[in-house]
């Protein structure tokens, strides 16, 4: 009886692994088109505005935003709440920590890092990359850190929402949904005893 139900789990688990990893090569042509216009808008708007090396519209933490928005759309982690709330959250968090402990950078990257995760869980904003970006506006370069909350604004805001809204035109096309929830829930109206 044991062997039976741990052959039933087995197969029960190699079929939920085979199907979360089968995705047909349409899906991976609009994952490519969407992360590569995404983050080539965001490209474009520094390369017209700052010298190459300047790169401030450019965060890493933007690169693995585009495998949640634009490869796993399902995820609660890539919803758009997400990935707009947990970015900003973050750079808030990043730039505050870096004006009051920027004497112990060490110090500060933990602190930065930590308060974000607990803010994001509490705000229900959890998106993996704003760790990165509340950990780039402590360690980013001197150009990042000058922005001081401008950061907040530009790159990280006018970032996410180029990223946002191409999600929605690339996510929704064949038949997909994107958000998977909707953004603004309708309430129903309470339904009196007569």
């Amino acid at each position: 009886m044991p062997g039976r139900i741990i052959k039933k789990q087995y197969r029960k688990a190699r079929y939920i692994l085979y199907r979360e990893t089968l995705i047909d090569a349409k899906e991976h042509v609009l994952t490519f088109l969407g992360s590569f216009v995404g983050i080539g808008l965001i490209g474009l708007l520094n390369s017209q505005y700052l010298v190459a090396s300047d790169n401030l519209f450019l965060i890493g933490s933007f690169g693995a935003s585009s495998v949640l928005v634009y490869g796993l759309i399902n995820s609660p982690l890539a919803q758009p709440r997400n990935l707009i709330g947990g970015h900003v959250i973050c750079a808030i968090i990043g730039v505050t920590v870096f004006k009051l402990f920027s004497a112990e950078l060490w110090f500060a990257c933990a602190l930065a890092v930590s308060l974000s995760i607990v803010a994001m869980q509490i705000t229900k904003t959890l998106h993996p990359p704003g760790g990165a970006t509340a950990l780039i506006a402590v360690t980013g370069g001197e150009k990042i850190r000058a922005l001081g909350y401008m950061y907040v604004l530009s790159p990280v805001l006018s970032g996410v929402l180029i990223l946002f809204l191409v999600a929605l035109i690339f996510n929704n096309l064949r038949h997909r949904k994107y958000p998977s929830k909707p953004i603004l829930k309708r309430r129903k109206a309470p339904r009196f005893a007569r």
